[in-house]
């Protein structure tokens, strides 16, 4: 064991050295989500600016994409970094699993520079292999869905083997059936027909059941191990939390698929299943959150790692309020018929990605930093704290300036576009002229600012925070 506060990968498992590279590569691509997101920003206001050059359509679909995969290999990273100490074995087939990373990443920059580099030309057939296949949020071209498909199926290898070699635990289980899923229902995104109306069908399949539903349950996976971590609370809490979830996950997330029916010419009944049940999945997860914080008071516990612990707590409140209270506030048919495809559809996914995933990852970036340089002490009073804090407000911050500014827009939107001018050319294009939905887009702009500066400061505190260190961590003993 090195001196506290030096990086020492002798420091991790096998597992954990993995989840380091999956770590970094994830925090470069967050990076590049930010940067091409406040470029796309700039041409809403200046549509001149980079035309010809890096057109408005890419920016924003390299904004897009970078969230998808970041947050991906965050996940992947997440589950490799407990995987080990949740089964008490060293992972199974950690070489096929080192092989698949750099597969993976290798994919990424290749898609990412085809992007950059395509951005005008005929739609072949070829091209939907090659270059791009025009689906919004998931462009990859179908050589690159293979190899995401590929990938996972490697990452579910790796636990599904050492769960069932390991012990077990509820954790494990659920992580393992979801795992299923989240290579499974991806699948969906790649079946082609060409009636418009049964291709949004299974595309929803993706972005709903993919991303809102199998991301749900492993973020509630990382959350119980987290609060286990980092709290020390008891097992059977956070595992009966997270039965519930999966239970409300298969009770109201798919049936709340429905909400993204309305309007592709399904059935009319999508409009009450769908309407009904889409705002219930986040409910399980603040319930996690608060008696595991209830229970570490009772037993008198303390954090051994602070801003992993802030982080938790943010994802749990986050969740609730980006992904079920934005959500459902232009969900319901009635109002949805107004405010699909404005701003304030973007208002919410802003919100709810930020709220319910990118905060479980950066909970785990400090949790591996804490492991990384030999359990240093990472509570209230650690050495150069100004640095998450003043992370953790300003990102929360710049995102919550953006939610209510692209809300405004939105708000404007749906009663000039939609309301009063019927959704035809005229209005779309009086709304997007309005005081309002311009001084939306322009306060959305300093918010990205913000939350760029923040994520800035988390990148330097990151690098830095523990290094001058020389305490231990605390001990949070977990009860069963």
């Amino acid at each position: 064991m090195t001196a506290l506060g030096k990086l020492d990968s002798t420091n991790l498992n096998g597992g954990q050295k993995l989840a380091v590279k999956y770590f970094t590569v994830a925090a470069a691509l967050f990076g590049a989500q930010v940067l091409f997101g406040l470029l796309a920003g700039m041409q809403y206001l200046n549509p001149d600016f980079l035309f010809g050059i890096l057109d408005f359509s890419v920016n924003r679909m390299v904004h897009i994409n970078a969230m998808i995969v970041w947050l991906l290999f965050g996940f992947l990273g997440s589950a490799y970094w407990l995987l080990e100490d949740e089964a008490g074995i060293p992972v199974v087939g950690l070489k096929l699993g080192n092989l698949s990373f750099w597969i993976f990443t290798l994919a990424v920059v290749v898609v990412v520079v085809v992007y950059l580099l395509v951005q005008v030309g005929s739609g072949e057939h070829s091209s939907i292999w090659l270059i791009n296949e025009g689906r919004e949020y998931i462009e990859a071209p179908r050589w690159a869905d293979i190899g995401i498909v590929v990938c996972v199926l490697v990452f579910f290898y790796n636990v599904a083997a050492t769960f069932t070699k390991g012990r077990y635990t509820g954790v494990g289980g659920v992580l393992v059936l979801d795992l299923v899923a989240l290579a499974g229902i991806y699948l969906a995104g790649m079946y082609y027909t060409p009636n418009i109306s049964m291709d949004q069908h299974w595309w929803w399949w993706v972005i709903h059941l993919w991303v809102e539903a199998t991301w749900e349950v492993l973020v509630g996976c990382l959350m119980a191990y987290g609060l286990m971590k980092t709290l020390g609370v008891r097992r059977k809490i956070v595992e009966t939390w997270l039965y519930i979830e999966v239970a409300l996950m298969f009770g109201s997330g798919i049936l709340g698929l429905g909400h993204h029916y309305f309007w592709i010419g399904t059935p009319e009944y999508w409009f009450t299943i769908g309407g009904f049940f889409s705002a219930l999945e986040p409910i399980p997860l603040v319930a996690m959150v608060v008696h595991a914080v209830f229970d570490a008071g009772h037993h008198k516990l303390k954090s051994t790692n602070n801003p992993a612990l802030a982080w938790i707590i943010a994802q749990a409140f986050g969740n609730f309020f980006g992904a079920g209270v934005w959500g459902f506030m232009h969900t319901l048919p009635q109002i949805n018929l107004y405010t699909h495809g404005t701003q304030w559809t973007a208002s919410h996914g802003h919100f709810a990605f930020f709220g319910a995933y990118v905060t479980m990852v950066i909970a785990y970036f400090y949790m591996a930093i804490q492991k990384w340089r030999g359990d240093v002490y990472m509570s209230g009073n650690v050495i150069g704290a100004w640095k998450w804090k003043w992370a953790l407000a300003l990102l929360h911050i710049g995102m919550l300036m953006m939610t209510m500014a692209l809300l405004i827009s939105g708000y404007e939107q749906s009663q000039i576009e939609r309301a009063i001018g019927g959704s035809d050319w005229v209005a779309y294009f009086t709304a997007q002229s309005h005081p309002w939905f311009v001084q939306g887009m322009q306060w959305r702009q300093i918010g990205g600012y913000i939350f760029a500066a923040g994520f800035v400061l988390l990148v330097w505190d990151l690098m830095t925070i523990g290094r001058r260190e020389t305490r231990p961590a605390q001990i949070a003993t977990a009860v069963e």
